[in-house]
């Protein structure tokens, strides 16, 4: 009877792996642990950690987010407010939100632009919303853009605790590519001299594009992206380097609470349909 030699017997192939061989992966496996430490750390809180307390708690992460601001910030108080949350993300559960240092940046371009009309894209829980709408001018107005009703209820009840009226600060929940085609007709927004693109950095360049294509960009209008770096958006960047109708900058920065992973927010300057 003819038989298989040891070591090519099918059942030695789907055995376990060789001590010897996991040994000898190693020190590549520890070598990417450090390396990327601070990309698994962020994976955990973001991902792990979120479904979890979202499964045991019944409430997303903003709805609980919201709830710690009720009873420790100030009704009325944006700075407060924005505090607060910036607390919660380094001390309760990581929020993803834009945070103090990228903060400064937003509130520092809308001060110095002084837009009598801002667009946000991405309220998400409204802390950039906070931001831009107490650097506003008075009379300014800011309309903001969020496609997830249940993240847009948190975000609404939080602009309103801030004491912003509508007036102000008027929240539309749907998908971008749906609403900017209705912003003149249906919201009265002729133009917009201030833009936050902050939802998703793939929709960024459709987005530029369709604001471009409705003539909701006056020349020398600014238009400000988030998260152009991480996770990153090298089309819409090349296409405002590339398209001769943008000055570019870049303002360099990290992820709140994670400076090692690098950021950053692109300034755009609008130059005309040209």
């Amino acid at each position: 009877m003819c038989g298989f030699p040891p070591f090519l017997h099918p059942r030695a192939q789907v055995g376990t792996m060789s001590p010897a061989i996991a040994l000898a992966f190693l020190p590549l496996v520890v070598t990417l642990l450090v390396r990327y430490r601070h990309y698994f750390r962020l994976l955990v809180r973001t991902v792990l950690l979120r479904s979890l307390r979202d499964c045991l708690s019944g409430l997303r992460m903003e709805e609980r987010a919201f709830s710690y601001v009720l009873t420790h910030a100030l009704p009325g108080d944006p700075g407060h407010i924005l505090t607060t949350l910036d607390h919660w993300s380094s001390h309760c559960e990581y929020l993803s939100h834009m945070g103090p240092a990228k903060g400064q940046i937003l509130m520092r371009l809308v001060e110095e632009k002084a837009p009598a009309s801002a667009l946000e894209l991405g309220t998400y829980c409204g802390y950039s919303t906070l931001l831009i709408a107490r650097a506003l001018p008075p009379g300014g107005r800011l309309l903001t853009v969020e496609r997830d009703p249940r993240t847009a209820a948190v975000a609404e009840k939080l602009i309103r605790l801030a004491g912003f009226d509508e007036h102000t600060v008027e929240l539309i929940v749907g998908r971008s590519e749906e609403v900017i085609p209705r912003l003149r007709t249906q919201y009265q927004l002729s133009r917009a001299d201030l833009v936050l693109l902050a939802h998703w950095p793939r929709c960024y360049l459709r987005d530029l594009q369709l604001l471009e294509g409705h003539a909701l960009l006056p020349a020398g209008a600014t238009v400000l992206a988030d998260h152009v770096l991480f996770p990153g958006a090298p089309r819409f960047l090349q296409y405002a380097k590339s398209c001769g109708r943008y000055r570019c900058r870049l303002h360099h920065t990290g992820l709140p609470d994670f400076p090692a992973i690098k950021d950053g927010i692109a300034q755009l300057t609008y130059a005309g349909p040209g």
